[in-house]
């Protein structure tokens, strides 16, 4: 049976050259990095390594980036310490953001009792600037803006330029979920001043279980776990060696080879979209994922004009591997509350389907994927 990766959003595989980097590492590195004893010296020193690399590819310094398990840990660890650390008392936020955000966010809100504002968003899950302006403008103490720069599920990208602006005229902090962006768009800090960001290696074919977050200089962080005080009190417990040395050496494969691998990723994309629409013109593509330059080149969320609950499972059986993207999808208990705020009632009743590609996509897989859905629909 065939077997066909189409959900890289999700996570991605991970890149042979990265095994073996981290193989070795188990090898040579043995020691607990806050060991003073010479194994230990040598975990500390290709942990810090790793973070300085990590560090040049957005133009920060290392002292800024602090090693977590992911992109979950990493916004619960950015948002908490705003409230608890820098005196945040309104967060405003989207209703599309990513759980991570969401979620927390209404913690914040329950035991914290902080403020929570919504920023309008259109029917593409565009963020509505005249609107984050007002909501700035009527907004007293301290203030995070909190929107993610590419959207999990339909691929928009946020002006990161101009929110920042925005975040800096009305002296907010802004943080920005950046996992679907780091390892496939460059992102200079010293030009887009954004006061936190985070990633997640297994998005960028590297190992799952260790991300990054970036706190900029002067901000402070309080830990949110407490026992040994590594990451130079950030973040207390030993730090996943060999997941950091896989993350830094998956970064820079993702950045040393981006040119050429968005353009194949493009290319297998604009294939895609070209199929689909000849199987039935009336497809439709949530968000402006088929407009390239609104949206991620690796997310294509798909809007089919039938109502098919069992079509994630079909294409499962039939070997290709997808997520749902609808309200009412096979295998989901409460849909998308991405989709569910932005399409109409008619639209969210059809079935939809997130596929989202990689540098390892071949339009042959993409063909016998076309076959399938011809079939089924």
């Amino acid at each position: 049976m065939n077997s066909i990766y189409l959900d890289n959003a999700a996570t991605t595989k991970i890149d042979d050259t990265v095994l073996e980097t981290m193989y070795k590492s188990m090898q040579e590195v043995s020691g607990n990095p806050s060991s003073i004893h010479q194994q230990g010296r040598k975990a500390k020193s290709v942990v810090e390594t790793a973070r300085k690399n990590i560090a040049k590819h957005f133009n920060v310094t290392a002292s800024e980036i602090v090693f977590t398990a992911g992109g979950t840990e990493a916004d619960n660890l950015i948002l908490k310490n705003a409230v608890l650390n820098l005196g945040v008392q309104t967060i405003i936020t989207s209703k599309i953001e990513h759980h991570a955000v969401l979620h927390t966010c209404e913690y914040l809100k329950q035991s914290k009792n902080i403020t929570l504002r919504f920023v309008n968003v259109n029917e593409n899950g565009v963020i509505d600037l005249n609107h984050l302006e007002s909501l700035l403008l009527e907004t007293k103490g301290k203030v995070l803006v909190s929107l993610m720069h590419i959207n999990n599920e339909i691929g928009t990208i946020l002006p990161l330029k101009k929110v920042s602006a925005l975040c800096t005229s009305y002296n907010a902090y802004f943080h920005s979920d950046t996992v679907q962006t780091i390892g496939h768009y460059n992102l200079d800090l010293l030009k887009v001043e954004v006061d936190f960001i985070v990633a997640s290696a297994h998005k960028f074919h590297g190992p799952k279980g260790v991300g990054f977050a970036y706190f900029k200089k002067g901000t402070g962080i309080l830990p949110m776990f407490h026992g040994g005080d590594q990451e130079r009190g950030a973040r207390s417990s030993t730090e996943n060696v060999h997941a950091i040395i896989g993350m830094d050496k998956a970064l820079e494969n993702a950045y040393t080879n981006l040119r050429l691998d968005r353009i194949h990723i493009e290319n297998v994309k604009e294939y895609f979209i070209r199929g689909l629409l000849e199987i039935n013109s009336s497809i439709a593509f949530n968000g402006d994922s088929d407009i390239f330059e609104n949206s991620s080149y690796t997310i294509l969320n798909v809007r089919f004009p039938v109502q098919n609950d069992m079509l994630l499972f079909t294409l499962d059986m039939a070997g290709i591997a997808v997520s749902g993207g609808s309200a009412c999808q096979s295998g989901s208990s409460v849909g998308s509350h991405v989709l569910t705020a932005l399409l109409l009632e008619e639209q969210i009743k059809t079935t939809s389907v997130r596929f989202s590609l990689s540098k390892y996509t071949t339009t042959k897989e993409i063909d016998y994927t076309l076959e399938k859905l011809k079939e089924l629909l």
